[in-house]
């Protein structure tokens, strides 16, 4: 995968992550593990963790699949900032994801799906409107966000 990342352009490489994020996203359902949201934790272009939403299966509200990627990151790296880190998620981080981002010092998230999408399919309306208009708070905090473009973006979706 190495070569491949190294002759493939940055948006190659994103939807790569950005893919694999979404395929955790069905592994949560078809397994039963949890809801339909997958995350990868990638540092310089290699996978340090890859998971999906564990809500059900360790039956913990916060086992959110952004949030099971930093714990198995900073298990596998023995450290609890992952500033050399980026994350690619299947859908927009919810305030619980953002908030263990930020602890995290992550400071780069490209995303799939936006949280409206969430909504669409039943998940709580609160929490698209906790994420709606923060380019303001990510500048603050210097986290840089990013919607996904493309193909990858509609399958996330």
């Amino acid at each position: 995968m190495m070569e491949d990342a190294a002759t493939a352009s940055n948006e190659d490489i994103e939807n790569m992550f950005l893919t694999m994020a979404v395929e955790e996203a069905y592994k949560a359902v078809e397994s039963g593990d949890g809801y339909p949201f997958g995350a990868v934790n990638v540092r310089n272009d290699e996978i340090v963790a890859s998971c999906h939403n564990m809500v059900a299966r360790n039956t913990d509200p916060s086992a959110h699949a952004e949030s099971t990627a930093i714990r198995e990151a900073c298990r596998k790296l023995n450290q609890v900032q992952l500033d050399d880190c980026e994350i690619y998620a299947s859908c927009e981080p919810c305030p619980v994801c953002l908030g263990a981002i930020l602890f995290s010092k992550i400071k780069r998230v490209v995303y799939g799906a936006k949280a409206e999408v969430a909504v669409a399919i039943g998940f709580d309306n609160n929490i698209a409107d906790e994420v709606k208009d923060t380019d303001f708070f990510y500048e603050k905090v210097n986290l840089e966000i990013k919607k996904a473009e493309g193909s990858v973006a509609v399958i996330a979706e």
